[in-house]
């Protein structure tokens, strides 16, 4: 077949692909063009970790602003859209276990799993824009010998917000 035969070929391949509806998942956005600020008050917190609550939100507003696509803020007055949402669960299992010099069986990996019921909502309407009532995020740390060295610390919660913050925001807003 020679070399024009071949493009035809594939050329029609691709018009017959895109007639049938064929499209790359999760490249489009649900944001509605009218949303121009949202609100995001801080997460209610059932879970009972000291500054849990304040450290998702502030993650939730730097996802949402790293969008480029509307202004945030700290409260749910004066705004087009809001995320609401309430820590509902946190839990530390351990999951890998060593035997230290001194002969003792200590967790050297723990899993920290992060629930939360959460509602994106445009002003004045009931109907979600996207909700969830058992969202969770789920990672495993390694620890260095010393538990309290890592479990509850700032960067095991910092990275735990972070990961958490951008998995929510992107299944708030992408279109899957």
């Amino acid at each position: 077949m020679r070399i024009e035969g071949r493009l035809f070929t594939v050329f029609l391949g691709g018009l017959v692909g895109a007639a049938c509806g064929y499209s790359l998942v999760g490249r489009g956005m649900t944001i509605d063009p009218t949303i121009k600020r949202v609100g995001v008050p801080v997460f209610k917190d059932a879970t009972g970790r000291p500054g849990l609550d304040q450290q998702i939100t502030q993650k939730v507003i730097e996802e949402l602003l790293k969008r480029g696509r509307f202004e945030v803020v700290p409260r749910n007055d004066g705004v087009d859209a809001v995320v609401d949402g309430e820590l509902t669960r946190y839990t530390e299992t351990p999951v890998g276990i060593a035997q230290s010099e001194a002969g003792q069986v200590q967790a050297n990996r723990y899993s920290i799993r992060l629930e939360a019921s959460v509602r994106y909502r445009k002003t004045g309407q009931e109907e979600p824009i996207w909700s969830s009532d058992s969202f969770s995020f789920a990672d495993s740390y390694d620890v260095d010998g010393e538990e309290e060295s890592f479990i509850g610390s700032d960067q095991a919660m910092e990275r735990l917000s972070t990961a958490f913050a951008r998995q929510l925001v992107s299944e708030m807003l992408e279109a899957f």
